[in-house]
C-alpha cells in the first residue's frame, strides 16, 4: 500500500459534549474528504484525539466538585459516541489516559526538545488568584486579549487566534471566583519561536494557507514571533520531565500538537501529504506549533489547512437544543451531516437556525425520498420487484446522462482536496436528484400508451442507474442513507465517485428497498 494521506481534526477538550457547532466545524468535513479519497483507492490515515488534559477540564471539575479524570472520561465517552453516531469514522482516536505509552511518549518528546534547546526556561508575569491560592493559566484565567481586546482565556484567544502569555491579559480575573488576579513572576518553560522565523516563513509561503490564516502568520512574523509557554505550575496534566520544575504540567496546546504526531506515529514512514481540519480559534496549534515540533525533528511534510470559522448558536436557543446527541436522535446522521455541510462557516461566521435544519430534512423527504419511493413502487408494480429487462433510456435520457456526467466532474472537484467544497457537493447532488425526479415524472406517462407495452421500462432502468450512482456519489456526505440505498439495489457500497457508477442493476436482480425512508428518517 502506498504512503497514506494524513488527515487530522482538532482534538476537542473533554469538558463538555459536542454540539452542532463542533460537527459544522472540522469533523464532518474531514470525514467527507476521507471517504472520498478512500473510495478513489487512496490510502488515508484519519486521526484525532481528545484533549483530556486541557485546563478547561480541570476548571469544570473544580466548579462541580468532581475529579478531573472523571470529567475527562465521561465526556470522552460521550464525544466518541457522538462521532460514531454522526458517521465520522477515525482510524485512531488518541486517548491520553488510556493509550499505552502515550504519556511517556509525549514526555520523551518534551525532554528531547529541551535537551536540543528548542524548549527553554523564562521568567515572566503570570496571573495568580490569592483567594484560590492558584496560578491562573489557560481556562483558569479570563480577561481581555492584548491583541484584539476580545474576551479571552490565558494562553490563546479564540477570536483572533493569537497567543498571549497570561500575564499580558487585560484585567485578568480568576475564572472560578472572579477575583481580580495579581501578577506574579513565574519561571516556566517556553518554545521561543523566533529561531524558527525563516523556516516558518518559508513553510507558510508554500503551504497554501487560507487568507485569514495567512494574514495571522504574516502578522506574527511582522510583530516578532513570540515565546510560547509549554508548561505551567499546575496539578492536572502530564508532569514536565525537566529537572527544576517539579510541580509543572505540560501545556494543553503543546500536548494537542504532540497528540497528532502520536496518532500518526511519525517514527514510521511519513505521509506524502497532511491535511489539517481545524477552527480558526485553534489554528495556531496546527499552523505554528505543530510545524515547529516537526521541523525540530528534521521532518519536512507538505501540509494543507481547511480552516472553518465559528458556527454561532442564535440568541434564544437553549443549549439543550443544540447538543449533537439530541439532534442526531431527532434528525438522524444524514440530515444533520448535509445541514452542517450546507451551513459550514467557511470564511465567515454562520448562525445556527433550527428551521434550516428542518428544511434539510424536508429536502430529503420531499425530493430524495419521494423520488426513490416512487421509483421502488413502480418497479414493484410493473416488474414484480425485479430490475427491468431493459437498457436505460426514455425521453430526455441522453440529456440527463450528459448533465450527470458534468455533475460528476463538479462533484469530484468539490470532494477533492485541492478545491474542497462540500457545500457545493450538496448543491450538485440536490440538482441531480431533482433532474432524475423530473425525468421520472415525464416518462411515467409512457405507461399510458395503448399500442406498445413496456415503453416505460427503459426509463425505470435509467432511474435505477441514477439511484445506483447516487449510492456512490452521495456517500461522502450521507454514508448511512447511501449504504442503505446500495443495499436496496444490491450495489457495492463505497464505489468511486465517477461516471462508471451510473449503471443499473442487472436485469432480473431482486431489489430490497427499505420499509422506511432511504435518507434520514
Amino acid at each position: 500500500m502506498s504512503t497514506p494521506v494524513w488527515i487530522t481534526a482538532t482534538p476537542p477538550a473533554t469538558h463538555g459534549e459536542l454540539h452542532i457547532g463542533h460537527l459544522a466545524g472540522p469533523y464532518v468535513a474531514a470525514d467527507v474528504l476521507t471517504r472520498y479519497l478512500r473510495a478513489e483507492g487512496e490510502a488515508v490515515r484519519f486521526t484525532t484525539g481528545t484533549a483530556d488534559h486541557a485546563s478547561s477540564v480541570e476548571v469544570r471539575a473544580l466548579r462541580h466538585h468532581r475529579k478531573p479524570e472523571e470529567v475527562a472520561e465521561g465526556y470522552r465517552a460521550a464525544i466518541t459516541a457522538d462521532w460514531l453516531r454522526s458517521g465520522v469514522e477515525f482510524d485512531h482516536i488518541v486517548r491520553p489516559r488510556r493509550d499505552k505509552g502515550y504519556g511517556r511518549w509525549v514526555q520523551d518528546l518534551f525532554g528531547r526538545l529541551f535537551a536540543q534547546g528548542v524548549i527553554a526556561p523564562r521568567t515572566r508575569l503570570l496571573p495568580y488568584c490569592e483567594p484560590c491560592d492558584r496560578w491562573l493559566y489557560g481556562a483558569h484565567a479570563t480577561g481581555g486579549c492584548p491583541h484584539c481586546g476580545a474576551v479571552s482565556d490565558g494562553g490563546m484567544c479564540h477570536e483572533c487566534a493569537r497567543p498571549n502569555d497570561g500575564g499580558d491579559l487585560i484585567g485578568a480575573r480568576c475564572a472560578l471566583c472572579d477575583t481580580p488576579a495579581v501578577a506574579r513572576r513565574c519561571r516556566r518553560l517556553y518554545v521561543p519561536l523566533e529561531p524558527f522565523r525563516e523556516t516558518l516563513a518559508d513553510y507558510w509561503a508554500t503551504a497554501g494557507l487560507p487568507p485569514r490564516l495567512a494574514a495571522l502568520c504574516e502578522s506574527l512574523v511582522e510583530d516578532g514571533l513570540p515565546d510560547i509557554a509549554v508548561g505551567h505550575p499546575a496539578e492536572w496534566g502530564l508532569p514536565v520531565p525537566v529537572e527544576g520544575f517539579p510541580d509543572h504540567r505540560i501545556d494543553g496546546c503543546f500536548e494537542a500538537a504532540a497528540m497528532h504526531l502520536f496518532g500518526y506515529d511519525v517514527q514510521g514512514p511519513l505521509p506524502r501529504r497532511a491535511i489539517h481540519f481545524c477552527g480558526f480559534g485553534h489554528a495556531f496549534c496546527h499552523a505554528v506549533l505543530l510545524p515547529v515540533l516537526l521541523l525540530a525533528q528534521d521532518i519536512k511534510l507538505p501540509q494543507d489547512f481547511n480552516v472553518n470559522e465559528s458556527y454561532v448558536i442564535e440568541e434564544g436557543v437553549q443549549e439543550g437544543n443544540v447538543w449533537a446527541l439530541d439532534l442526531l436522535t431527532e434528525y438522524g446522521s444524514d440530515t444533520l451531516r448535509r445541514h452542517v455541510l450546507q451551513a459550514r462557516p467557511l470564511g465567515r461566521r454562520t448562525v445556527f437556525h433550527r428551521e434550516r435544519l428542518a428544511a434539510a430534512r424536508r429536502e430529503l423527504d420531499e425530493s430524495w425520498n419521494s423520488w426513490l419511493s416512487r421509483l421502488f413502487a413502480a418497479v414493484r408494480e410493473e416488474c414484480a420487484g425485479l430490475a427491468p429487462q431493459a437498457l436505460p433510456g426514455g425521453t430526455g435520457w441522453e440529456i440527463l446522462e450528459r448533465r450527470l456526467h458534468r455533475g460528476v466532474d463538479d462533484l469530484r472537484e468539490a470532494y477533492g482536496p485541492d478545491a474542497f467544497d462540500p457545500r457545493r457537493a450538496v448543491a450538485v447532488l440536490d440538482e441531480m436528484v431533482r433532474s432524475a425526479a423530473d425525468f421520472g415524472h415525464v416518462n411515467a406517462h409512457e405507461r399510458c400508451w395503448p399500442s406498445t407495452a413496456c415503453r416505460h421500462l427503459p426509463a425505470l432502468a435509467a432511474q435505477l442507474a441514477v439511484a445506483s450512482a447516487l449510492s456512490a456519489w452521495a456517500r461522502p456526505v450521507m454514508p448511512e442513507g447511501a449504504d442503505r440505498l446500495a443495499a436496496a439495489l444490491r450495489a457495492t457500497p463505497g464505489r468511486p465517485v465517477d461516471w462508471h457508477a451510473l449503471s443499473a442493476p442487472l436485469p432480473g436482480t431482486r431489489l430490497s428497498p427499505p420499509s422506511g425512508p432511504v435518507f434520514g428518517f
